[in-house]
C-alpha cells in the first residue's frame, strides 16, 4: 500500500512547551479516568481467570491501562494540573469471589475497547501539541492491536456470532421514494448501514446487560440498586426490539450473556466505581444510538433509536444527580467563571 507523501516544514519549533487546549485537558482527563476504573476492574478479572489466553488478554489491557495512566500523570505534572483522584484500589477488592465467567471478560474488553477508540478517535483531529497528538495515535494504535487479539480469541473459540451476510449487489441502484417508510406503503429492507449499527447496538447492550445485572446483584446502597434496575429494564428494552427488527429482516443478531454473571453478591468494587461505570457506559450508548440515527433512512428505526437514546439519557441524568449528591463526581476541566 502507498503511504501519504511526507511534508518537511522548514521550522525546528517543537510546540511540546504551549499551554495545552480546552481539547487536550479534556480528552487527557476523560482517558486518566476511564483507564484508572480500568485498571481496578482488570487487577479484580485477573484474579478469577483460568482460560490462559483470555489471562493474557486481560494482562495485556491492564498494561496499556497503566502505561496510559503513567504517560497522563506525566504531561499533568509538567502542567502544574492536580492529579485526577479517579479512582484506586480502595474501590476494588481483588480478593472477593468470582462475579463473572471468563468469557464475560473478552466481551467486556470488546466493549470497553471500542468505548476507549471512540475517545481517542475524536480527540486526534483536535489536539496539536506533539506530545498529546503522539499519545492519542498510541492509544488509538495499541488499542486497535488489542481489538484485534479480542476479536482472534472470539472467533477462535467460538464466543461470537458475527455481523449478517447480506447479498452482493448486482449493479447500482438509486433509491426510490418508499426509501424513508417506515410504518406505512412499502418498507424496504434494511441497508447495510442500518444492519451495521443495530448489531453494535445489540452487542454493546447486551454486555452492558451482563455488567449491570452483576453491579444491580453486589450494590450497597439501595438507592443505587433501584437505579441500576431501571438500567436493566432500559437495556433489555432496547435489546428487544432491535432483535425483533433484525428477526423481522431474518437476520441473525448476538445472543445473551446473562449466564455469565455467577450467583455471588459479595461486591468487588465500590459504590461509587460501579455508578460511574454505568453512567459512563450510558453515555456511550448515546453516542452509539446517535451514530446509527445519522447513517439511518427508515422512519421507524430513526424513532425507535430517538426513543432509546432519551431513555439513555434520563437514565445518566439521574446517575449523574446520585453522583453530585454523594460527593463523588468529579468536575472536569472548565472554563473561566467570568461571574465570579
Amino acid at each position: 500500500m502507498q503511504k501519504i507523501k511526507p511534508i518537511n516544514l522548514s521550522t525546528d519549533k517543537t510546540n511540546n512547551t504551549e499551554k495545552l487546549t480546552s481539547t487536550e485537558l479534556g480528552k487527557l482527563w476523560a482517558t486518566y479516568m476511564g483507564n484508572s476504573m480500568g485498571k481496578c476492574i482488570l487487577s479484580y478479572y485477573l484474579q478469577h481467570v483460568e482460560d490462559e489466553d483470555i489471562k493474557t488478554l486481560l494482562e495485556n489491557a491492564l498494561l496499556l491501562s497503566e502505561e496510559f495512566l503513567k504517560i497522563i500523570t506525566g504531561i499533568f505534572t509538567k502542567e502544574n494540573f492536580p492529579i485526577p483522584h479517579g479512582f484506586s484500589d480502595a474501590d476494588v477488592n481483588i480478593h472477593a469471589p468470582r462475579l463473572f465467567q471468563d468469557e464475560f471478560y473478552v466481551h467486556y474488553l470488546k466493549y470497553t475497547a471500542k468505548a476507549g477508540m471512540s475517545i481517542y478517535n475524536v480527540a486526534f483531529p483536535l489536539v496539536f501539541r506533539k506530545d498529546v497528538e503522539q499519545f492519542f495515535r498510541y492509544c488509538m494504535d495499541s488499542t486497535m492491536d488489542l481489538m484485534g487479539q479480542i476479536k482472534e480469541i472470539l472467533m477462535y473459540k467460538g464466543l461470537i456470532i458475527k455481523p449478517p451476510l447480506i447479498p452482493v449487489p448486482e449493479k447500482v441502484k438509486f433509491v426510490h421514494n418508499d426509501f424513508l417508510n417506515g410504518y406505512f406503503g412499502h418498507v424496504r429492507p434494511m441497508h447495510a448501514l442500518e444492519i451495521t449499527h443495530l448489531y453494535d447496538i445489540i452487542e454493546n447492550n447486551t454486555t452492558s446487560k451482563a455488567l449491570i445485572t452483576a453491579f444491580a446483584q453486589v450494590v450497597k446502597d439501595e438507592e443505587i440498586r433501584k437505579l441500576f434496575e431501571r438500567g436493566k429494564d432500559i437495556t433489555q428494552k432496547n435489546i428487544e426490539k432491535d432483535m425483533k427488527m433484525l428477526e423481522n429482516e431474518n437476520l441473525p443478531y448476538p445472543s445473551s450473556l446473562n449466564d455469565l454473571v455467577t450467583s455471588s453478591t459479595f461486591s468487588p468494587f465500590s459504590d461509587k466505581l460501579m455508578l460511574f461505570h454505568k453512567m459512563d457506559m450510558f453515555t456511550i450508548k448515546i453516542r452509539s444510538f446517535g451514530n446509527a440515527a445519522a447513517v439511518n433512512g427508515r422512519h421507524d428505526i430513526a424513532l425507535k433509536h430517538s426513543n432509546a437514546l432519551m431513555r439513555n439519557a434520563n437514565f445518566v441524568q439521574d446517575a449523574a444527580k446520585i453522583m453530585i449528591e454523594k460527593g463523588w463526581f468529579e468536575h472536569p476541566p472548565s472554563a473561566v467563571d467570568k461571574d465570579n
